[in-house]
């Protein structure tokens, strides 16, 4: 059996870390080889560090294209050090954001360009892309109430931006979601988080029946 690659998406204030906290042990259940859990920028400790410059309030003086490089930086030592290895022994991986992030957020949010985006990024993963991608969708101003709702202490350089840099983001995401049906399942998060939950889960055992028991250990 190959390995499984499967990314969770969404704009800021969806719940996106929150359903796959839940979302991972009940996959661990049913799946019917190892799945490991990880997350982007981060998973190594490369990658993490950088992602603890990218997202620090005080570098309010980074470049859009610095930030865009040390996106695709970190995404590429965290492929070559623990994505791909662990596709390459037959595991599940489950991602906490992938390119589909820096297409949305660099190059739509941005304004650097989705196409130019894309280019860096295929030079980074030499490709990569993941078999089925979850995204989770929700409003701009929903999503930034919630921000300042649960974050408050927590707010970081991408979450302080204004409400057009987050509509712009949405609207990406929502055309890579047109663009890319095959691979990308939109899931209402306004739902309640239960709700979100189990669509999540469903959407993923649904689609690979072949890397999850889908009987006795269905979530009802």
């Amino acid at each position: 059996m190959n390995g499984l690659f499967i990314t969770i998406e969404g704009p800021d204030g969806a719940g996106k870390t929150s359903i796959i906290k839940e979302l991972f042990p009940l996959l661990q259940q049913v799946a019917k080889t190892e799945i490991i859990q990880t997350r982007e920028p981060g998973g190594i400790p490369i990658a993490e560090q950088i992602r603890a410059v990218i997202l620090d309030p005080k570098n309010d003086r980074m470049d859009e294209r610095t930030e865009s490089l040390l996106y695709a930086a970190a995404r590429r030592q965290h492929l070559v050090e623990k994505v791909l290895p662990a596709l390459s022994s037959g595991k599940i991986v489950l991602c906490d954001r992938f390119v589909d992030s820096s297409l949305a957020y660099q190059g739509a949010g941005r304004r650097i360009g989705v196409n130019e985006i894309a280019e860096l990024n295929e030079f980074a993963t030499e490709g990569t892309t993941p078999d089925f991608t979850l995204y989770l969708d929700v409003d701009s101003d929903t999503g930034l109430r919630r921000i300042a709702k649960n974050r408050q202490n927590q707010i970081d350089r991408l979450d302080s931006e204004g409400l057009e840099f987050h509509q712009r983001v949405r609207h990406a995401y929502l055309k890579l979601v047109e663009e890319h049906p095959d691979r990308i399942h939109k899931i209402d998060a306004r739902n309640s988080f239960e709700e979100v939950l189990q669509l999540s889960y469903h959407a993923i055992i649904n689609q690979f029946p072949q890397y999850f028991e889908s009987q006795e250990g269905e979530r009802k």
